[in-house]
């Protein structure tokens, strides 16, 4: 086990720490700090009107889907077999959510059509 060394009093010695000078360069000359703008192109948003239609059906599809498995009877003390285990609930809800997971995605990685024009 080591030992502790003596410590001095009165005036105790400050480590010298050495900073590097740290530069940072801007990928844009117009840092106006906008996340909805594409890093490559100042002027072409990221999303089209089209992808928020898009977003949009998905969002209602799975809202569809959270609404189709619920529902049922408001009595806790009956148990009714057939309503909970029913085609709707156990297949066509579950479907529909996932349909509108994907078609979210697809709305997401969509290019918007402007920017497709511009480069040609």
């Amino acid at each position: 086990m080591a030992k502790n060394q003596p410590t001095q009093k009165g005036n105790p010695v400050k480590p010298v720490v050495r900073q590097t000078p740290t530069t940072v360069k801007s990928k844009s000359t117009n840092n106006n700090g906008s996340y909805f703008k594409s890093p490559s192109s100042d002027s072409t948003p990221i999303f089209d009107k089209t992808n928020y239609i898009i977003l949009g059906i998905g969002a209602l599809l799975i809202i569809l889907g959270f609404i189709l498995m619920s529902g049922g009877n408001t009595d806790p003390n009956v148990f009714n077999e057939k309503e909970i285990y029913s085609t709707q609930r156990i297949t066509v809800a579950p479907i529909t959510v996932i349909a509108g997971f994907i078609v979210i995605i697809f709305a997401i990685l969509k290019k918007p059509s402007t920017a497709i024009n511009d480069e040609l």
